[in-house]
């Protein structure tokens, strides 16, 4: 088997030799070292034989002193192979750039369909896709893929509650959920204003209903401040009681801040890498080697290949190695108080409307231990109090016993 491949490597060839010396001319072949195989006779003056590529060009020599005519059948193996490829090069150079031209048109973006959205937010989609590359035309090798696609239009557009992104081909179709803005309904069912929590009132303004609280009253949480039911005693109506009842409130928090942190930023250099995947063999093909810096960070993008509607098990695998920097920040007691004091009114003001107001801020407790600053901190805030709180069937005797 191995010399039938070696034979087919170097190329083989079959001679037809007529004339009487015959035998003659086989032994001088064998004596110079020539090998022969498959020898074959034809009627009494004619043979045929296969013998190597190289010696055939040796034969003519001898055959000349043995007196017997020569002729070349066939030719096989891979020398002539790779010279009728030769010969035809216009043809499967023709093919191959064919086969490239399907291939690279198979890869490049020839729609984007958007159902869903409204006009408007469509266009703020098409803008944000520009950006990011994903246009008519351009190869899909160069565009990140649909979960970085979504994640984008997700944080970039407001309006969006949701999209769905899926490449079918040479289309991206994204499906659109927008946030629906809840319209306020123009008839409200009659309700009391109680409060939402404990505080000392500091003012109100009440546009329907009847007022049960005063300025400087202290209220606890779920107490009537407006109810619904306006009137005489024994012809109340019920409605919908409305307006703001602002109440002074307090509130504590606990913080902790370590004078020395530890943390990784990257430094704005990066090695960018591509390769091809086929199955689970990965070949590099651009930006071999390692990085040049010691610690770094991977990010990777898997593009498909397709050809026409299928797709193919090879990818394109697109790396960057950005290179990150281990920061130490550290700070003075003096700083460090002044950060942790904005930390907690962060955290405050996360828990609040946005239009309480923070009147008082007093540190309660400060101590400064294992490295840490600790801070507790006591919020005075003026907010409004007042949430709704309907007024169902059996509740306006009730209603009326709070306000008596």
């Amino acid at each position: 088997m191995k010399n039938k491949w070696m034979d087919y490597f170097f190329g083989r060839v079959t001679v037809k030799v007529a004339g009487k010396g015959i035998e003659r001319f086989l032994n001088v072949l064998i004596r110079n070292g020539l090998s022969i195989s498959d020898v074959k006779r034809h009627g009494t003056e004619t043979i045929t034989f296969k013998i190597k590529l190289d010696d055939a060009f040796k034969i003519r020599h001898f055959a000349r002193k043995s007196g017997v005519r020569l002729a070349f059948l066939q030719r096989r193996g891979m020398p002539f192979l790779v010279k009728r490829m030769v010969k035809n090069g216009g043809f499967f150079l023709g093919s191959g750039l064919f086969l490239l031209i399907i291939f690279l048109l198979s890869n490049v973006i020839w729609g984007i369909e958007i159902k869903g959205a409204k006009p408007a937010t469509e266009y703020q989609i098409r803008k944000e896709l520009d950006k990011m590359g994903v246009k008519i035309g351009n190869i899909q090798f160069f565009v990140n893929d649909v979960e970085t696609i979504q994640k984008t239009l997700t944080d970039h557009i407001g309006a969006l509650t949701w999209v769905g992104v899926e490449l079918k081909g040479t289309t991206y179709h994204f499906q659109v959920v927008e946030k629906n803005q809840p319209k306020e309904p123009e008839q409200l069912a009659p309700r009391n204003l109680i409060a939402k929590k404990k505080a000392t009132i500091v003012s109100r303004y009440v546009e329907k209903g009847q007022p049960v609280v005063e300025k400087n009253d202290q209220v606890q949480k779920g107490q009537l401040l407006v109810s619904g039911l306006i009137g005489k005693e024994g012809e109340e109506k019920p409605v919908a009681a409305k307006g703001e009842i602002w109440g002074e409130t307090w509130y504590q928090t606990h913080v902790e801040l370590p004078l020395t942190t530890k943390f990784n930023v990257f430094t704005g250099k990066e090695k960018r890498k591509h390769s091809l995947l086929l199955g689970s063999l990965k070949l590099p093909f651009w930006g071999f080697g390692k990085p040049a810096f010691s610690e770094y960070e991977t990010e990777t993008n898997t593009q498909k290949i397709h050809f026409l509607k299928w797709e193919l098990p090879i990818s394109i695998v697109n790396e960057t190695v950005r290179q990150r920097q281990e920061i130490v920040r550290s700070y003075t007691n003096g700083e460090a108080v002044k950060i942790a004091l904005d930390m907690a009114k962060k955290d405050i003001k996360s828990k609040l409307d946005e239009d309480a107001i923070i009147k008082e801020t007093k540190i309660l407790h400060k101590v400064i231990v294992n490295g840490k600053v600790n801070l507790d901190v006591f919020f005075k805030v003026y907010e409004n109090i007042a949430q709704p709180q309907p007024i169902i069937q059996g509740d306006k005797n009730d209603t009326t016993s709070k306000n008596n």
